[in-house]
């Protein structure tokens, strides 16, 4: 099989998951497995959890990104997820809800998906922490490169690959990161949220 993934392919699975009373214990270990059995799956990038409450129960909100939408389904497919699944149905309230995102979701999506938007102060704290030093390094960067050339150093063209450059690394690298690392202050002071 030709290997046809590629990084800019990426997808997004977000399963939410509403836990029964009394099922909160059995369902994070069960959680720890999965992730850990996911991790190894061809293809993971990464997932992150988000938790809060939904109609009085806790909310899971499982976010896992792939490199391409074959490796999702893989393992979306997957005798092992399908059995660890059927070991955690008597846990949920709803059964196991799923649905799919392109990679470029809004930032904040995750939070949004779970019921649980940040307040907008927060996302535009967090958009400028990631975006000022951008704005500030990349022209400096930049700089000597589009010197050496005047295709290069005409505004036009300088403006469009500093901005590129800058969207690249915002989108793809720094806001998924900005976002998990931020995650407990952006989940704070919402009456509905909880860290169980």
């Amino acid at each position: 099989m030709p290997d046809s993934n590629r990084f800019e392919e990426v997808v997004t699975l977000i399963v939410k998951h509403r836990i029964k009373a009394g099922f909160e214990v059995p369902y994070e270990a069960w959680l720890r497995n999965i992730v850990s059995v996911a991790g190894q799956s061809d293809g993971h990038l990464g997932v992150d959890v988000i938790r809060g409450k939904n109609g009085g129960l806790h909310m899971f909100t499982c976010v896992l990104r792939f490199c391409s939408t074959e490796a999702m389904q893989r393992w979306l497919d997957s005798p092992q997820r399908q059995a660890l699944v059927d070991e955690a149905a008597p846990m949920l309230a709803d059964g196991d809800q799923t649905e799919v995102n392109p990679v470029n979701e809004f930032w904040f999506s995750p939070l949004a998906e779970a019921g649980l938007p940040p307040p907008r102060w927060k996302q535009a704290v967090v958009t400028l922490l990631v975006i000022l030093p951008h704005t500030l390094l990349v022209p400096l960067l930049w700089g000597p490169l589009l010197q050496l050339n005047a295709f290069l150093s005409n505004y036009v063209v300088a403006t469009f690959l500093i901005t590129l450059t800058i969207v690249l690394s915002v989108v793809y690298v720094f806001m998924p990161l900005a976002t998990r690392l931020f995650a407990p202050w952006l989940e704070a002071g919402r009456s509905h949220s909880t860290q169980p």
